[in-house]
C-alpha cells in the first residue's frame, strides 16, 4: 500500500534518547500519548513491566485477524502478552507476499523499520517488507513495499487496526524505541500454528512446495516462543529458507 509521509520521519532514526522526544513534535503522537498513555501504563502495571525498560514483540495472525503484543522488561527474559488487537481489514488470502499487486499481507520473520507519524492511515508503523527471504523467493525487481501496521480500516496487503488501536499500539512501540530497542520484530503468520493447524495445511497444500517451506520455518518460531516466551534466533538461508533455534 503506497502511503505518503514527509521525509524527515522516515528517513532515519534519531538516536534512541531523543527519539520518542522527536516523535513527540507530531500532532497525532501528542494526541496518541494524550488518550491512550494512561491505558499503556495500566497495561503495563497489570504484567509487572517497567515502561523505563520496556521491549515488545508482535505477531501477526491471518486467518484470525488478530496481531498480538508482547513485552518485557530487563528484570526479565520471559515476555508477558501485553494485548491483542483485532486486525479489520484483510486482503488476498493465506500464503506470502511474492510480488507487487498479488495483494498478499506478508508472511514471515520482519521487524518494524519505519514510523510515520503522519500516515494516510492516522499513524502507521513500517514492516521490512521484502526481506531477504522475500528477495530470493520474489519476482525479482516487482516485489513491491509499503506494507504497514496502521489505523483506518483498509488495506491491500497491509495489517489495518483502526485509529484507536493504532494510538495505543504506537505509543508503546515509541516507548520501546526509546528505550534502546533497535528492532521490533514482528512475526506474520498464516494463523495460529497449533499442530492439528499445521497437519491441515500441510494436507491442504501438500504441493505447494513454497508455502510449506515458510510455514515449516515459522511453526519452528511458534512453537520456541509458546514453549519458552523468548524469541528464537532466526537466520536467512541462500535459499529463502531460514534457520530458527
Amino acid at each position: 500500500m503506497n502511503i505518503l509521509f514527509p521525509i524527515i520521519a522516515l528517513i532515519m532514526f534519531p538516536n534512541q534518547k531523543d527519539f520518542k522526544k522527536d516523535q513527540l513534535r507530531y500532532p497525532r503522537v501528542r494526541v496518541a500519548y494524550e488518550d491512550k498513555e494512561e491505558s499503556m501504563l495500566k497495561l503495563l502495571e497489570n504484567q509487572g513491566i517497567e515502561r523505563s525498560t520496556l521491549s515488545v514483540y508482535l505477531r501477526a495472525f491471518k486467518s484470525e485477524k488478530e496481531i498480538e503484543l508482547w513485552g518485557r522488561d530487563e528484570a526479565s527474559r520471559s515476555f508477558k502478552l501485553i494485548r491483542t488487537y483485532e486486525v479489520c481489514a484483510i486482503s488476498g488470502k493465506i500464503g506470502p507476499k511474492r510480488k507487487q499487486g498479488d495483494l498478499q499481507i506478508p508472511e514471515g520473520f520482519y521487524h518494524i523499520d519505519r514510523f510515520n507519524p503522519y500516515s494516510n492511515y492516522y499513524l502507521s508503523l513500517g514492516i521490512n517488507y521484502p526481506n531477504n527471504s522475500d528477495r530470493i523467493l520474489g519476482t525479482y525487481s516487482n516485489l513491491g513495499g509499503d506494507i504497514f501496521i496502521h489505523g483506518n480500516c483498509v488495506t491491500i496487503g497491509c495489517l489495518p487496526i483502526t485509529d484507536e488501536q493504532i494510538k495505543e499500539l504506537y505509543i508503546f512501540c515509541v516507548e520501546a524505541r526509546s528505550n534502546d530497542q533497535e528492532k521490533i520484530p514482528v512475526t506474520i503468520f498464516p494463523s495460529r500454528l497449533e499442530d492439528a493447524e499445521f497437519e491441515k495445511l500441510k494436507n491442504t497444500y501438500a504441493n505447494d512446495k513454497d508455502k510449506l517451506g515458510l510455514w515449516e520455518d515459522l511453526k519452528k518460531g511458534y512453537d520456541l516462543f509458546n514453549e519458552k516466551k523468548t524469541l528464537p534466533s532466526v537466520r536467512f538461508l541462500k535459499d529463502g529458507r531460514h534457520l530458527v533455534q
